[in-house]
């Protein structure tokens, strides 16, 4: 069986679906039980920070992230009481951050925290460390949908930011698959992207203009304060704004572990465009 925290999530929810295609047994874990699950998969609800309450029994591996909701949790507490019900694998989900911004409290120290937690848990252990999320852009659902609008900061600046459904493939392939103990994946997308670039997909998308308004980086953190702690907004925006050669280096771990290129934003958003209508 395989454990997967953070079933309704971005990466969560996808993971699911493909473990349950191929077979796999799945106990699907969040805060809320999640619902309208895949035949094979059962949805328990708890919190990562009680590792006592988290269905360890049975697993033989279990796929592991943390939230800015859970980085009250112990990771060493959650990893043993694993292992101690006899996970014998583990797959965490990092991020690029712990390599890039190593001096950040909520990327870098926090992340490499959770990851030498993981190395020295005792089990095989695979760490995917994702670019920034080509869902972000979820937040801007409700302008496009109301208005055909979307503000943020940085206008021009590219990343290549990485689809969560190429998370949840590497992830599985992870779970599912030898050859990966040990392994440490970045995961970006294809090629490099800006905000504008992404509002005119939408509306090539859309087949109606959708008007970009660039913030400044402090009405933007004044919007991520709702909804990340301070330290996270400050980061993000850090990276938002003066991305590392690293943060735009197209990453060549996906194509070599899934044998096909990552999705480049337009596939997301195609995608996911009712949300946008």
């Amino acid at each position: 069986m395989i454990v997967v925290t953070g079933a309704t999530g971005n990466v969560g929810q996808p993971l699911v679906r493909m473990l349950a295609e191929a077979g796999a047994k799945v106990t699907a874990v969040a805060r809320t039980a999640p619902a309208d699950l895949p035949a094979g998969a059962q949805a328990v609800a708890a919190d990562l920070t009680d590792a006592a309450d988290l269905p360890f029994a049975g697993a033989e591996k279990l796929f592991l992230l943390f939230s800015p909701a859970s980085y009250a949790a112990d990771p060493a507490a959650i990893l043993a009481a694993a292992k101690d019900s006899g996970v014998r694998h583990v797959v965490l989900l990092s991020s690029q951050g712990v390599a890039t911004r190593p001096d950040s409290a909520s990327h870098g120290q926090l992340g490499k925290a959770i990851e030498l937690a993981a190395q020295n848990s005792g089990m095989d252990w695979t760490i995917l460390r994702p670019s920034g999320f080509q869902s972000n852009t979820f937040a801007w659902a409700d302008s496009v949908r109301a208005e055909r609008v979307v503000a943020a900061p940085f206008a021009d600046v590219a990343i290549p930011f990485v689809d969560p459904e190429d998370i949840a493939a590497m992830a599985a392939a992870a779970l599912l698959y030898e050859g990966h103990h040990g392994r440490t994946y970045t995961l970006t997308g294809p090629a490099p992207e800006s905000p504008r670039d992404r509002a005119r997909v939408l509306g090539e998308l859309l087949g109606e203009p959708v008007r970009f308004v660039e913030q400044t980086p402090e009405e933007a953190r004044a919007q991520m304060l709702s909804f990340m702690p301070p330290e996270v907004a400050d980061t993000t925006l850090a990276i938002l704004g003066a991305p590392t050669p690293e943060e735009l280096t197209i990453s060549p771990d996906i194509e070599q572990v899934l044998g096909r290129a990552p999705h480049p934003y337009a596939a997301w958003a195609a995608r996911t465009l009712p949300a946008f209508r």
